[in-house]
């Protein structure tokens, strides 16, 4: 019985640590993911939970020349990030309210903070912004779709789906960013990757290793204590 527990506690370890260090990484160093490891990492996600089995995801994966077109799409459009239209779906709402307009202003701050960018600097603002369309560098930009006649449950499933991405991703030993930043450019990523029009983009997300050197993956957001928003009812 205590083999077993401390293999279960070594395995709650690496489970633990697999999610905790999993990050927004904005700067990724060049070296290059073989295809097998984005495969295997797919692969593993694909385990995720989803309403009688659907898998309502599908994942648009791109390098090089093609992962560049769509950065030039988007950054040659000349529709700044402010301008952009959330027409497929909305993802913050109208208006900011408490407490999440203070948790969305400490990231912000914070971010901006790390690069050394002042709160009256809009161009330096709108140029990290645009680091989005680049995947910041990363060798590895996924594009992520939904059928548009599936409902919000599956929405929640595809959550799921992206998550079991980024931890399995953390176990290879490499870093991603999920980035919703893509969704308001559909128009500009559905040509270069033929994304039908029953399709929705969801999001994109970078993968790849890394680049310490950077400040911005110095910054490192907090989490709210859980006796903030768990309620035990017994």
């Amino acid at each position: 019985m205590l083999e077993k527990n401390i293999r279960i506690a070594s395995d709650a370890e690496i489970v633990d640590e697999a999610i905790t260090s999993r990050r927004s990484v904005r700067a990724f160093l060049p070296d290059m993911v073989d295809d097998d490891t984005i495969r295997a990492i797919l692969a593993v996600a694909s385990r995720a939970p989803s309403g009688t089995n659907m898998q309502p995801w599908r994942v648009y994966v791109t390098k090089g020349e093609v992962k560049q077109r769509i950065s030039d799409a988007i950054l040659n459009s000349g529709i700044r990030a402010e301008k952009a239209e959330w027409d497929e779906y909305r993802y913050y709402p109208d208006q900011f309210f408490e407490p999440y307009l203070t948790r969305r202003r400490a990231n912000g701050f914070g971010l901006y903070g790390a690069l050394g960018i002042g709160r009256r600097e809009v161009d330096k603002m709108r140029a990290q912004h645009d680091r989005n369309f680049v995947f910041f560098d990363a060798p590895v930009g996924m594009i992520f779709t939904i059928d548009r006649r599936l409902n919000q449950g599956s929405w929640i499933d595809y959550g799921m789906f992206l998550q079991n991405i980024m931890v399995a991703a953390r176990g290879r030993g490499l870093h991603t960013c999920p980035q919703a930043a893509f969704a308001p450019y559909h128009r500009q990523i559905r040509p270069v990757l033929s994304i039908p029009d029953e399709e929705i983009v969801v999001c994109g997300m970078a993968l790849g290793y890394e680049d310490t050197s950077k400040p911005e993956n110095e910054f490192r957001t907090d989490r709210a204590p859980i006796e903030d928003w768990v309620t035990f009812a017994e």
